[in-house]
């Protein structure tokens, strides 16, 4: 799936909370909607969503539907946040080496007053 499906999936407010409440374990449709004060429709609507978008997949148990998270997809997101994080973490290090260079220099002006 998409990162953009994935990422739009989570943009709604109520589909991001379904994620938190799952990180904890599956949970069954009706345990999701108590917790989040949604109608169950409702909940099986944005679960849809969820699952389309690969991030939540279904576990059936007897008559029960127990939704739960899709680790590699959480796993294809925190490596295209990676990317991110070693281009800054460039940045703050060429930062930290201008600061100190300028530190260097005023003391080195200090010195010389």
């Amino acid at each position: 799936m998409s990162k953009a499906t994935m990422f739009s999936a989570l943009a709604e407010p109520n589909r991001l909370n379904m994620v938190e409440l799952l990180r904890s374990g599956p949970l069954t449709v009706g345990a999701i909607a108590e917790q989040l004060e949604l109608n169950q429709p409702q909940t099986s609507k944005h679960l849809r969503v969820l699952s389309d978008a690969g991030l939540v997949e279904v576990q059936p148990a007897a008559n029960k539907r127990f939704y739960k998270l899709r680790p590699q997809s959480f796993q294809q997101i925190n490596e295209w946040a990676d990317s991110f994080r070693s281009m800054w973490e460039q940045k703050f290090d060429n930062l930290e080496a201008y600061l100190q260079q300028l530190q260097e220099q005023l003391a080195q002006e200090d010195e010389e007053q």
